[in-house]
C-alpha cells in the first residue's frame, strides 16, 4: 500500500517501476520528490485514454504547450482548466466525479481546478464542492485546492469569510486549516488579497475560533496568516497577539503568536 512505501530523496533514485505507476495514475506520490517527478502530460494521456476521452488530449496539451513558463503548478492548472473546458464543451457533467475519486493525487489536483475555475458555480457552490478536496489525505491535493479556489474567494471575500468561518469548528483539521490557508493576505505561490492586506481585521471571523487550535497543522497556518498581515499592518498583529495571550495563555496560542510575530521581531 502507498502509505507503507518510502519515497526516494532524489528523482534519479525513484525506481522505474514506481515512476511508471505514477505516470499511469496507478499510485499516489508519497513525497515531494515523487510529486515533482510525475510527467503530467504523459499522465494526462494515460488517464484520458483509460476513460475513453481521447478527443480531450490534443486541445489540453496545446494549452499546456502555450504556457510561457512550465512548472508543476502552471502545468497542473492548465490541465485542470483544460479538462474543465472540454467537459463543459461536451456536456460531460459526470467527469468531475471520476477525476475527484481517482487514485492519482495529481489527477485529483486537476479536479480542484474543475471546481475552482468553473464560472458557472457561485462561490458558495465552489466552496461546498472543494471541501472534499480540502480534506484529502494527500498533501498535494490539499495545497492545490486552496490555490484553485482562491481567486473566487478574493472576488467574493465577505461571503467567503462568512462561509469559511463555519469551517473553523469542523472536526477535520484539514478543513479547519483550509479556512485560514486559503485566505492568507499574501500566501505562497499566489496573488495577494489586497483587501486583507489593508484590513486584516476582516479575517478575525476565521482566526479567532482557531487561536488555540490543538492541531499543529492549523496553528502553523494561523500563525502564517498573521505573519502575512504583519508585513502591511504590524500594529494590528501586535494588538491581536497581545489580546490572545491575555485571553488564552496556553501553549497552542503561544506557538501561534510566536509564529505570527517572527517578521516583526526580526525587523526590530
Amino acid at each position: 500500500m502507498t502509505e507503507k512505501r518510502k519515497g526516494a530523496r532524489s528523482i534519479k533514485d525513484i525506481p522505474e517501476s514506481i515512476l511508471t505507476q505514477l505516470n499511469r495514475g496507478e499510485t499516489e506520490s508519497v513525497n515531494l520528490t515523487e510529486w515533482l517527478a510525475v510527467d503530467q502530460k504523459l499522465l494526462l494521456e494515460n488517464f484520458l485514454l483509460q476513460h475513453n476521452r481521447k478527443e480531450y488530449i490534443k486541445p489540453i496539451l496545446k494549452a499546456v504547450d502555450r504556457l510561457k513558463k512550465q512548472t508543476v503548478n502552471t502545468v497542473n492548472e492548465a490541465i485542470g482548466v483544460g479538462i474543465l473546458n472540454e467537459s463543459l464543451k461536451n456536456r460531460d457533467e459526470d467527469f468531475l466525479s471520476v477525476v475527484s475519486a481517482h487514485t492519482s493525487d495529481l489527477v485529483r489536483c486537476w479536479g480542484t481546478y474543475m471546481v475552482g475555475r468553473n464560472e458557472a458555480l457561485t462561490i458558495s457552490e465552489k466552496l461546498e464542492k472543494i471541501q472534499a478536496f480540502a480534506s484529502d489525505s494527500h498533501f498535494g491535493v490539499r495545497e492545490i485546492c486552496w490555490m484553485a479556489v482562491r481567486p473566487g474567494i478574493a472576488e467574493n471575500l465577505e461571503e467567503s469569510l462568512t462561509i469559511l468561518s463555519c469551517w473553523t469548528n469542523h472536526e477535520n483539521e484539514y478543513i479547519r486549516r483550509f479556512a485560514s490557508e486559503s485566505t492568507r493576505p499574501r500566501g505562497v505561490w499566489c496573488a495577494h488579497i489586497e483587501k486583507l492586506k489593508k484590513n486584516p481585521g476582516l479575517g478575525l471571523v476565521i482566526l479567532e475560533p482557531m487561536k488555540s487550535d490543538p492541531s499543529r497543522y492549523v496553528q502553523d497556518s494561523v500563525g502564517n496568516w498573521l505573519n502575512d498581515a504583519s508585513k502591511s499592518q504590524p500594529e494590528f498583529v501586535i494588538e491581536i497577539c497581545d489580546e490572545w495571550l491575555r485571553e488564552s495563555l496556553v501553549k497552542e496560542t503561544k506557538y501561534i503568536v510566536k509564529k505570527a510575530l517572527r517578521t516583526i521581531q526580526k525587523n526590530k
